[in-house]
């Protein structure tokens, strides 16, 4: 039997399953395509999570193309990252040339233009759907996770929560959480304090800056109403395809912090709030994530763990999560071990730490005696791919050599014209593209500010008034109260009556005047 013969094999039987798949590539031995050895992926393991790892320029990002566009016609919705802007050309159709041509035919597959039905998404102020969450739905938890807080800062972001429970609070957007800890701080400490315990004022600052941060980021354009639901994430178009869902984040490339934090709450919403299915015979959604390294770029190590226990979990949910990377170290051991299906672009060799890597990324695939997998890595074509994947019993197949095929959508970005038609007729944008400021902490607390500012103020003028007055009453000595007698007029009315008693009674004892007396002598 000869090589290609015991190769062709050796493919077909580690290649052929019994459900739903479609072909990715066909399968190569010495630089060729080997006619009949088709390199095909079973849906029914496609929640198993997945690596498309190479260096720039290699074509991984045709190759998570290829396969966003293959699980959209076997009706599997696709959510895809769009950090380099370079996807959102899957919503129009490709157009053929000599080179797509000959690898088709090498391949043995038809090249038929098709673009793929797509929602455009965005955490920021680009065009498409926006992408929000509130901060009561990030949890206490996720959101210490996020901010990197120790146990006991945690703790008092456990006991804010709470508070706000308690007190009809909401905790919508990043402005709620920062009045609420202002207010805790100053005016409403006593009365926290009384009803859950001593509050630290170093751990209420350190936990303001790091959400000042966390703002700085862009995060106050995520925070907010109304949150986005995950099952306009998981539609169907009219014709029976999955729809592909792309989160435009382009901007997000310096902002690794809120792009982390939005990737950490997409997982925990989906894993929540998806019901448990157990093996089903296709995913119910795929999420790829291009430029996978900016999730790992700032996690501390809380949250790496939180994304592993994710993952872990997630896939019984009938979620599968792609990373697209340059290098697969990008990638932490404990999430890289999760990860079932496995596409290896080719790695440049340009120094003694890379020679390093690549013969630590060979020791990640099976063993095979067609290839030497470590010089192979580094020889690779553009397109071409070393690949293996989980069969449907849960065992990876052989290491094979593949020519990808390309996507039949167009391998370029789409014009803002096209993107303006795109989002013009999106069925969700109405939606989620709406103002909305709902009454929550910041508003009720600040009104209570403000009645305890009117308050304070009245209480102080009502006091500066009364010290006035006494003031001016120390200043004047009290007058003496004048009696009925000391007015005028009855003076001069008594002085007038006291001469007429006095002239009568003198008239009485005959001593009444002047010529009287003169006569009696």
């Amino acid at each position: 039997m000869s090589d290609t013969t015991k190769f062709t094999d050796t493919i077909k039987a580690g290649y052929t399953f019994k459900g739903e798949c479609f072909k990715i590539g066909g399968a190569m031995l010495d630089g060729a395509v080997i006619p009949g050895a088709d390199v095909l992926i079973p849906l029914k393991t496609m929640n198993r999570h997945g690596l498309i790892a190479g260096a720039t320029g290699t074509g991984k990002t045709k190759t998570l193309q290829m396969l966003a566009e293959g699980l959209s016609n076997a009706s599997v919705p696709v959510l895809m990252m769009d950090i380099k802007g370079d996807l959102s050309g899957i919503a129009a159709a490709g157009t053929v040339n000599g080179n797509i041509t000959d690898r088709c035919q090498k391949i043995g597959v038809e090249f038929k233009p098709q673009a793929c039905p797509v929602e455009l998404l965005t955490l920021s102020n680009q065009k498409g759907s926006r992408l929000r969450a509130t901060v009561s739905e990030f949890g206490p938890v996720l959101l210490s996770k996020i901010l990197g807080l120790n146990d006991t800062q945690g703790g008092f972001v456990a006991m804010i929560f709470k508070y706000c429970d308690d007190k009809k609070l909401p905790l919508l957007d990043l402005k709620d959480f920062i009045k609420v800890l202002q207010f805790v701080s100053d005016e409403g400490k006593k009365e926290m304090e009384k009803e859950y315990g001593k509050i630290s004022t170093s751990s209420t600052g350190t936990i303001l800056r790091k959400v000042i941060e966390l703002q700085q980021q862009g995060a106050d354009v995520f925070f907010g109403e109304k949150s986005f639901e995950v099952d306009d994430l998981m539609r169907i178009s009219e014709d029976g395809r999955g729809v592909v869902s792309i989160v435009r984040v382009t901007d997000l490339q310096d902002r690794p912090k809120l792009f982390s934090t939005f990737m950490l709450q997409l997982l925990a919403e989906l894993y929540a709030t998806s019901p448990e299915e157990g093996d089903m015979d296709k995913p119910k959604l795929i999420l790829f994530i291009d430029e996978a390294h900016l999730i790992f770029q700032e996690a501390s190590d809380a949250l790496l763990q939180q994304i592993e226990t994710i993952i872990k979990l997630i896939r019984s949910k009938g979620v599968g999560i792609y990373f697209c990377t340059q290098n697969p170290m990008d990638i932490p051991a404990p999430v890289l071990a999760q990860l079932g299906l496995k596409v290896q672009h080719a790695l440049r060799a340009f120094t003694a730490a890379d020679r390093k890597v690549i013969k630590q990324t060979s020791e990640n695939y099976p063993e095979t005696e067609f290839y030497k997998t470590e010089d192979l890595i580094t020889q690779l074509g553009t397109g071409e791919a070393l690949v293996t994947i989980l069969n449907e019993k849960g065992i990876p197949t052989p290491l094979v050599h593949c020519m990808i095929r390309p996507p039949q959508s167009r391998m370029d970005i789409l014009t803002e014209t096209e993107i303006d038609a795109l989002v013009a007729q999106s069925k969700i944008a109405p939606k989620y593209n709406q103002v909305i400021d709902s009454q929550s902490a910041y508003e009720i607390l600040t009104g209570k500010l403000q009645e305890a500012e009117e308050r304070d103020a009245k209480e102080k003028q009502q006091d500066e008034e009364q010290k006035a007055e006494e003031k001016e009453e120390k200043k004047t000595p009290a007058k003496k109260e004048k009696g009925f007698f000391d007015n005028p007029t009855v003076k001069s009315m008594t002085r007038t009556a006291g001469n007429t008693i006095v002239r009568t009674l003198l008239g009485v004892l005959g001593l009444g005047g002047r010529s009287r007396r003169k006569s009696l002598f």
